[in-house]
């Protein structure tokens, strides 16, 4: 093969593992009439009970200097719109890669000077779903360029990596597979658009990150803990690959 060859086949293949979804589609297009409808109905939709939780969070007091969110924040339905658009992104050079959830936690620590919450409480579930929530409607739009192009390009690389005893990656059911049935369920091309999102089978709200490890754990692989840097390095891929898509949270799965 010449290298004018090989280069264009070089080419070929990285456009082809950069490419979005075509057509785009949100995960809630590919769930059943019921699931849909519980996400659209604010009333029926379980995931409101933490937006709601958060609500209250939002305006309680807490660490030493008895500030709440909203004291500096003001109301969320203003200062937090599109906020949740651009996550995961980089903070500060020292801080690095965060996602909302690291937000939230990084302005409990320094503003407020509370204890973090712990990932996946209840707490730091319901703060971010009702951030997240104030953004609905409002497309993904994260930036992959500058200090945030190596988390893209590691994210990236996991993504198409495969991985535990299945030998499987996550391109394998969100691109090659997408739309055809496994058991059940109807495979979505894996956004994370509508997270944090109630799952009828954990029966609870749960992160993005939940999700890697549910997903990790099908496929017989080693799970790394809530808030590892390649969940945020994968998290941003993610956000790019459904740049377009409208903020659904909190959304609705089975």
């Amino acid at each position: 093969m010449t290298a004018c060859l090989l280069a264009i086949v070089i080419l070929a293949a990285c456009s082809t593992q950069a490419a979005q979804p075509v057509p785009l589609k949100s995960g809630v297009e590919f769930a059943s009439a019921d699931v849909r409808s519980l996400q659209q109905d604010d009333f029926a939709n379980p995931g409101m009970l933490w937006v709601t939780r958060g609500a209250k969070l939002w305006l309680e007091p807490a660490g030493s200097d008895g500030k709440a969110c909203g004291t500096c924040h003001g109301d969320a339905n203003r200062s937090m719109k599109g906020v949740a658009s651009r996550y995961p992104r980089i903070d500060s050079v020292s801080t690095g890669l965060i996602n909302l959830e690291g937000r939230i936690q990084q302005c409990r620590e320094r503003r407020q000077h509370a204890p973090l919450m712990a990932y996946e409480s209840d707490e730091l579930l319901a703060l971010t779903a009702y951030v997240a929530s104030q953004s609905r409607g409002i497309p993904v739009n994260v930036e992959i360029d500058g200090f945030h192009r190596a988390h893209f390009e590691r994210g990236r690389a996991m993504y198409y990596q495969r991985v535990g005893q299945m030998n499987l990656a996550c391109t394998n059911c969100h691109d090659a597979n997408w739309s055809k049935k496994l058991g059940a369920e109807t495979v979505s091309q894996g956004h994370g658009n509508a997270y944090p999102i109630y799952r009828l089978e954990w029966q609870a709200a749960g992160s993005l990150q939940r999700r890697f490890r549910s997903c990790l754990s099908g496929v017989r692989a080693e799970m790394f803990p809530y808030g590892a840097a390649e969940y945020l390095d994968l998290e941003l891929y993610l956000a790019w690959r459904g740049q377009g898509l409208a903020i659904e949270t909190p959304g609705v799965r089975r």
